[in-house]
């Protein structure tokens, strides 16, 4: 590719329909419908919205053939240190958040640092972040006196009576309206942060890692080190992503907010919507929310693990029949429409 067409490629513009999305989304609070309908459509929207940051945490790596089963890991980093910090020091999510947030990073950095400098690439980096979510997974079982282990663990509330300025400090609001319009921001700016690695200069060296390590090592590209900064980069956010779930939902356990479960999900969530395009993991999550959401209303707990089961079922049957994701399919038929 010429420079030329690189410098015309990287024009700061979005998808067009990027911005009557944001809008529409802008203007759900703003309805002031009322009953519990409205008032559980609404909750999911927000669950919808986090979920997609998180699922566009990971496509940042997924895209350039870094396949993560650990980011489950990296999202319980982010959502238990948060509470964790909260309860026991007191400490206010709006400075344990950035602790949380950093410490995911550096677990990136510890776990990618030698897998990147001696070659650990494919389906053996696949299993090695497979092991970190089980070894998270373990230690949060492990210390149940402290974490709440399997049964959950839920940040100190501040009550019912508490200032405005209390909640602002403890970052619990009892209006979902305030935790929309973060979540959307949050959602927003997971997708400007995409939007800038594509139309970055790491965006093709990644292409040619992920091409050939050693054809672009020739060329100049430092692998291991654009390689640990996309991975650090969506560790990162997943935990923020994390946070904000524990914030919002003020319940957490290793089986929502880390563990194979999650990394499954995202996994699936992110191929079903479309890894190579920007709003494919929203799709993904609106997916994976609905028949999460489904399965719940329509079998309750009777049957644990389906959900699971359905995602690796479908996750193959995607892998082959509809490679770029739904989105990707989708834009394709319209190219081609337009071009015939």
């Amino acid at each position: 590719m010429s420079l030329a067409a690189i410098a015309l490629d990287r024009r700061p513009s979005l998808p067009l329909y990027v911005y009557p999305v944001g809008l529409v989304m802008l203007l759900v609070p703003g309805l002031n419908l009322t009953g519990d309908w409205f008032s559980y459509l609404f909750h999911i929207t927000i669950i919808i919205l986090i979920w997609s940051f998180a699922y566009t945490s990971w496509s940042l790596m997924g895209r350039f053939g870094l396949v993560s089963l650990g980011h489950g890991a990296f999202m319980a980093v982010g959502a238990y240190g948060t509470a964790l910090m909260w309860n026991y020091l007191g400490l206010t999510p709006w400075l344990a958040v950035p602790i949380s947030v950093a410490a995911a990073g550096l677990l990136a950095l510890v776990v990618g640092y030698p897998c990147f400098r001696y070659r650990i690439v494919g389906h053996y980096f696949a299993l090695v972040t497979l092991a970190l979510t089980e070894v998270v997974r373990q230690v949060i079982n492990a210390t149940r006196d402290h974490t709440g282990g399997s049964l959950g663990y839920t940040p100190n509330p501040v009550g019912d009576t508490a200032t405005l300025m209390e909640r602002l400090v403890a970052l619990q609001f009892s209006d979902r309206t305030v935790f929309y319009y973060a979540a959307l921001v949050i959602w927003a700016f997971g997708l400007y942060i995409w939007w800038r690695v594509d139309k970055s200069m790491d965006r093709y060296a990644m292409d040619a890692i992920s091409e050939d390590e050693d054809a672009a090592a020739s060329a100049g590209v430092w692998v291991t080190r654009e390689k640990l900064k996309i991975t650090v980069t969506s560790a990162m956010l997943t935990a923020f992503a994390g946070a904000l779930y524990t914030q919002y939902q003020q319940f957490i356990a290793p089986d929502t907010v880390g563990g194979i479960t999650i990394s499954l999900q995202i996994v699936f969530a992110v191929v079903a919507g479309g890894i190579y395009v920007i709003m494919g993991p929203t799709v993904g999550a609106i997916i994976t929310i609905v028949l999460t959401e489904s399965l719940r209303i329509a079998i309750g707990v009777s049957m644990v693990g389906l959900d699971t089961t359905i995602y690796g079922v479908l996750l193959v049957l995607f892998i082959i029949f509809l490679p770029k994701g739904i989105t990707g399919a989708f834009l394709d038929w319209r190219s081609r429409r337009r071009d015939g």
